[in-house]
């Protein structure tokens, strides 16, 4: 979890002070689903409103009055997963010094977001994606002080689930009169002999003075490895000030080993430190070619990668730091070393955890230009704000090693126009200007001659299925030999034709799956496919991520294990004897965000006897299937895959993969007994700080202990100590429960709980001690479990 230093004497005013002073602003907040006129008012009498703590999203709330967050008569339901928006209101007394500088951010409000402090207006932030600021220092009173805060998230703004409300972390900031500008370090690295040589760029604010600014750089270990003091005068206009450091034999960031170090900026007056700023970095070289692909610190690298949403499942769109983690640890568990922030960039705490963990990232601006997808969405802003929301996103997140393109469009309207053409040029030149250290992509769709001034503008053409229907790539290497590619989208029953192409050819460096995680809205995308119809509901998911939105992994990332030869693995899947969910008759044929309907089950009542097709994933050569000690023949694995039929009995189904005759790796279905019992599976155990989480697994199982794939029991939670219940799930697409109720049903035998440290909002309890989940359902053993709080 972060670390935050906070300033105790917020309670109760302070001096002019010389240090910097960063508060997480989440606790203690007012919340009004719907408008409310003169809601910015400091005197208006907000008793009665909701207690809530940030982050959070209304979205994925219940609908007042019902116990679902869903129905099907919301506007642009089915691609926003028939979830409503609206206006609601947030409000935060505080109390603060009227001393010093004082900055309020916003990680991420969705969307047109409306700020007021004690009445005066600040500013307003259309975007729901990009990070924004204030200067609050002349509206705050030295006493009490009320923050408002309009959130309108009303129509059609999305093609997908964008949650609404202040879903991401805010801050409260507070520097001297004289201090590093937000956002205003900047670091570049390269490489020259063996040494690294680190440019670091410092934008200094404030009152006409002379100061000194010292960068010191540290290791990974925490030794210093080199210093730099210049002198500097500030102004109220920030002016960069670069210092150039050498670090000897550095320890390169890479994907096996993220090494990260610090650059300590300093502020010194009068020999006296007046501010302090800490950034994180990695050193290392990234490079484009069409000789070579994609190199990391020399080494040529196939990105094996993914898209995904920017919602959290069972949390909507709340960004919570340990949620971003998780998300990237699961990512790389199932092979993927890429992602890209479609269509949107993403919450810092991702950032963070790449930049940690390892996992490469194209960093996204939009969806959409100044031609609309939706009537409500961003484009009725771009010409006002597209270059202050670029500038967001690259001054925010330059400084993370795990970026290494910045896309500035996904399929963006009349890439045939001359317009927008040149658009796209303007976009590109401007994205060089602040940061000439990584190259420029967008996400072309329907690649073709007429749109080739736009690809021009890119550094590194994105192609949105490009080999689908045709040999784009080879086409477009004929005409453009220089030219770097990537599937910026590709489509899951086609990843062995698009992972070809990316081994086969030095020029395309890599495959980005639509999607990597499945996510809320564009609604049945990856069953019922295209076109989209209202009468889609109930389904609200997509149902085309590899990994569900519990964190699951569904049977394309078994399959993706095979494809991407994540470690020696075998996997077996049984086609239904009749469809999981009824096909919809009207899906256009270049519809195919779906995967194979099959299931990771042997239990099959009334099909004794009858055929039943079995597919088995494998990275081994040769696969021999058993049914009930009984071989049903070896094959060998073509493409990943193998395909028996056998007819079905009770018992045991396992498949043994072999690799130069030998026995590799095995696999086993079997056929489960009633259900009898709940079992729980914390993936963490010990929580740290507030809003820190542990993902509870919740399993229906037989006398044997194993998980029954058939059991939907309702299943009832009770808490007690200091924490909360921030969602539930179960990854079935169609379900409309609550996310929010202590209840879940079980599918395909089982539910998720997501455990949330510290008290309720608008509570006093206990911060520290001991979480008690209990799952209880009739007819079934209950089942308690343990999670220290610290």
């Amino acid at each position: 979890m972060r670390t935050i230093v906070c300033c105790l004497l917020l309670l109760s005013g302070c001096p002019i002070f010389a240090q910097r002073k960063l508060v997480l602003f989440d606790e203690g907040w007012k919340f009004h689903r719907g408008d409310v006129a003169g809601g910015e008012r400091p005197d208006l009498a907000d008793a009665g409103w909701r207690s809530v703590d940030l982050p959070h999203d209304w979205s994925i709330e219940d609908l007042p009055g019902t116990h679902s967050p869903f129905s099907p008569d919301v506007v642009n339901g089915v691609s926003q997963g028939f979830t409503t928006g609206g206006t609601g209101w947030y409000r935060k007394t505080f109390q603060a010094p009227a001393s010093a500088d004082w900055s309020l951010r916003f990680d991420g409000v969705y969307m047109d977001a409306d700020v007021w402090l004690n009445g005066v207006h600040l500013g307003n932030h259309p975007y729901g994606y990009t990070s924004f600021q204030y200067d609050i220092t002349r509206a705050l009173r030295s006493g009490t002080n009320v923050l408002a805060v309009r959130v309108r998230n009303e129509g059609a703004t999305s093609r997908w689930y964008p949650g609404s409300g202040i879903y991401r972390h805010v801050w409260l900031e507070g520097a001297p009169y004289v201090h590093v500008a937000p956002w205003g370090v900047s670091i570049r690295t390269d490489m020259a002999g063996g040494a690294a040589k680190v440019r670091v760029q410092t934008s200094v604010e404030g009152e006409a003075s002379l100061v000194v600014l010292r960068t010191t750089l540290l290791d990974p270990d925490g030794k210093v490895v080199a210093r730099q003091e210049t002198n500097v005068a500030s102004s109220a206009v920030p002016a960069a000030t670069e210092q150039r450091l050498s670090v000897a034999h550095p320890i390169l960031w890479s994907t096996r080993r993220p090494a990260l170090y610090k650059a300590v900026t300093e502020l010194l007056q009068d020999g006296k430190r007046i501010d302090n700023k800490t950034i994180i970095f990695g050193i290392r070289t990234i490079s484009f070619d069409a000789t070579h692909g994609f190199r990391l610190n020399g080494e040529s690298i196939k990105l094996k990668g993914g898209c995904f949403h920017d919602d959290h499942g069972p949390l909507g769109s709340k960004s919570y730091d340990r949620a971003e983690e998780r998300r990237v640890q699961l990512l790389l568990a199932s092979g993927y070393n890429a992602i890209r922030c479609s269509h949107n960039p993403p919450a810092p705490a991702f950032l963070d955890a790449c930049d940690r963990l390892g996992l490469l990232v194209i960093d996204e601006a939009f969806d959409c230009w100044d031609d609309g997808k939706n009537p409500q969405d961003y484009h009725l802003y771009f010409d006002a704000n597209w270059r202050s929301d670029l500038r967001s996103m690259i001054d925010r997140d330059r400084n993370h090693p795990s970026i290494i393109l910045w896309s500035i469009g996904n399929e963006i309207p009349n890439m045939d126009s001359a317009r927008v053409q040149q658009k796209a040029h303007e976009l590109a030149t401007f994205v060089h200007g602040l940061d000439s250290t990584r190259g420029v992509i967008a996400a072309v769709n329907g690649p073709s001659v007429q749109r080739e001034r736009f690809i021009d503008a890119l550094d590194v053409a994105g192609y949105n299925y490009g080999i689908s229907w045709s040999n784009w790539y080879e086409e477009d290497h004929g005409r453009h030999p220089d030219r770097v590619m990537l599937a910026t989208e590709s489509f899951p029953l086609e990843a062995c034709k698009y992972w070809k192409a990316v081994q086969d050819h030095p020029y395309v460096v890599g495959d980005f799956v639509w999607t990597a995680w499945d996510y809320i809205g564009e609604a049945s995308i990856g069953w019922r496919g295209y076109p989209q119809d209202k009468n889609f509901y109930p389904w609200n998911l997509a149902w085309c991520g590899d990994i569900d939105i519990c964190g699951w992994k569904r049977p394309a990332s078994y399959f993706r294990d095979a494809l991407w030869h994540n470690g020696e693995n075998i996997s077996v899947f049984v086609e239904p004897p009749s469809p999981s969910f009824p096909v919809n008759p009207k899906k256009a044929d270049w519809s195919m965000w779906n995967w194979f309907d099959v299931v990771s089950s042997w239990n099959w009542p009334g099909q004794e006897g009858k055929p039943l097709k079995v597919d088995v994933y494998s990275t081994c050569p040769e696969a021999e299937l058993f049914l009930n000690g009984v071989s049903q023949g070896k094959k060998p694995v073509d493409k990943c895959v193998a395909t028996w039929t056998v007819p079905y009995a009770r018992g045991t189904l396992k498949v043994v993969g072999y690799r130069n005759g030998a026995t590799s790796k095995s696999a086993v279905l079997e056929t489960t007994g009633t259900p009898v019992a709940i079992r729980l599976r914390a993936d963490r155990t010990h929580l740290k700080g507030h809003e820190d989480l542990s993902y509870v697994t919740v399993e229906v199982v037989d006398a044997q202990g194993r998980r029954v794939p058939t059991a939907a029991n309702l299943i009832h939670f009770k808490m007690e100590g200091p924490g909360s219940i921030a969602g539930v799930g179960n990854g079935d697409p169609t379900s409309t429960e609550s996310y929010t109720e202590p209840q879940r049903h079980c599918w395909e035998g089982r539910c998720l709980v997501i455990l949330k440290s510290g008290a309720n909002a608008g509570t006093t309890g206990k911060s520290a001690g001991t979480i008690q989940l209990t799952a209880i359902a009739e007819g079934l053993v209950a089942k308690t479990i343990g999670v220290t709080v610290e």
